[in-house]
């Protein structure tokens, strides 16, 4: 029998992705499931489906740490979010890639995940990235120096690329069996699902897509364009 995989897409840029990854690892090994990271440009799937980010309109911001904060004391764990937000997250997510640190990747995501948002280290930095990848046993002047490559800035292109063409518009973002799950909040429906019990009616969702558009927004010409990652 071939064992199920949860391939698990995100970004360092968000809080959602920090708070799903610690509670992966311990669901997949209740329903013995293989999971498989996939760094993924954030900024380029925004561009892509043509969104802003959470960071970049003021009252989502605002709205977006009060509910980290909430999320974090309900969950018994440190919320202290990177210094800067949004920064460049491109050296941590192209460290992340298997390609770079190997069988090492889950060790290193747990270290980079809790260094950015549970004690404010800024993860677009490799000054700042160097101790962290130290104190995981890692060899972090290999490390740093093989993200520089072209080869390993292709990897994370290329996995971006293929996140899109699976439907991916942001992050976290899962999909298991085929089927895409986005946020951390779809947690319990992942496990619904693992278990055989989804209640999902896939000829309802076709109904409903089916619907004719009332309105359409309309678009301002003027309107400012996502910012560029």
């Amino acid at each position: 029998m071939t064992t199920p995989e949860m391939h698990f897409y995100f970004d360092y840029l968000s809080p959602y992705a920090y708070f799903a990854w610690r509670q992966l690892q311990p669901l997949c090994q209740r329903y013995c499931v293989d999971l498989r990271p996939h760094p993924v440009v954030f900024g380029k799937l925004l561009d892509h489906w043509g969104q802003l980010g959470p960071a970049e309109i003021d009252p989502k911001k605002t709205a977006l740490y009060k509910y980290c904060y909430r999320y974090a004391k309900l969950h018994g764990f440190k919320f202290n979010p990177p210094r800067f937000h949004p920064y460049n997250p491109l050296p941590s997510l192209r460290l992340s890639l298997p390609e770079v640190c190997g069988e090492h990747q889950p060790q290193l995501i747990d270290k980079l995940f809790c260094a950015g948002w549970s004690e404010g280290a800024d993860l677009g930095s490799t000054t700042e990235l160097a101790p962290i990848l130290n104190s995981a046993e890692l060899d972090a002047t290999r490390l740093l120096a093989a993200i520089e490559t072209q080869e390993v800035k292709d990897a994370l292109q290329r996995e971006t690329e293929l996140a899109i063409d699976q439907g991916v518009f942001g992050v976290p973002t899962f999909i298991v069996g085929g089927e895409l799950f986005w946020g951390n909040d779809q947690l319990e429906h992942i496990e619904l699902f693992l278990q055989g019990k989804d209640p999902l009616e896939p000829e309802c969702v076709e109904e409903m897509l089916a619907r004719h558009r009332g309105i359409d927004r309309v678009k301002i010409a003027n309107s400012p364009p996502p910012l560029s990652r």
